[in-house]
């Protein structure tokens, strides 16, 4: 078990014990992994702020059924995961809204940003903007899968523990939704298919 997971188990232990401080050190942990994961979803901080309170609510009360099969990570992402695609639904929109990280895109602290040409600038927002239509577009099986691989840069295993699956059907759902992915950036963009 790795170093940090080992540390996991013994906050978790600790919380459960009655020491608060322990899953408040869990929170500051995870947090940011959190709020990036909840900015695929949506933009509005309002919301993010909420649906990553609502999943360290659902974990401190659901504290006692944390196995230890997976990482403390791994299952607190599920839950994070189940929230945001609940609260989206509940909102009646579509789950994946947003696939930037904006403070990947305008950082608040550290070296000034490269300055990129104009051009390259717009050339970022339209990539962007054609992401968002393609996946807006995509069944929510594929979406999540996409969204947790490739922006979240999530391992295989980690995707089917969050998902609940097995890694042949991670496999299985990545290839289809690439597939899809393509299909429909074609479809929608057939200049990107040019040499």
């Amino acid at each position: 078990m790795e170093p940090q997971a080992a540390e996991d188990v013994c906050l978790v232990q600790e919380t459960l014990q009655g020491n608060h401080a322990s899953f408040q050190l869990l929170v500051e942990r995870y947090q940011s992994r959190l709020f990036a994961l909840v900015r695929h979803y949506t933009k509005n901080p309002v919301e993010i702020e909420d649906v990553v309170q609502e999943t360290f609510l659902k974990a401190y009360s659901r504290l006692d059924t944390f196995q230890h099969e997976s990482s403390f990570y791994t299952w607190i992402y599920r839950i994070g995961t189940n929230t945001v695609l609940d609260f989206m639904k509940r909102r009646g929109r579509s789950p994946v809204h947003s696939v930037e990280d904006p403070e990947l895109v305008q950082p608040s602290s550290g070296p000034p940003p490269r300055i990129c040409s104009p051009d390259m600038q717009m050339q970022r927002e339209e990539i962007a903007t054609i992401t968002h239509e393609v996946l807006d577009g995509m069944p929510e099986i594929f979406r999540t899968v996409l969204v947790l691989r490739e922006f979240e840069e999530m391992a295989y295993q980690d995707i089917a523990d969050v998902l609940g699956i097995s890694i042949g059907t991670v496999e299985s759902r990545l290839f289809r939704a690439r597939a899809r992915f393509k299909e429909k950036l074609l479809k929608l963009h057939p200049e990107f298919g040019q040499e």
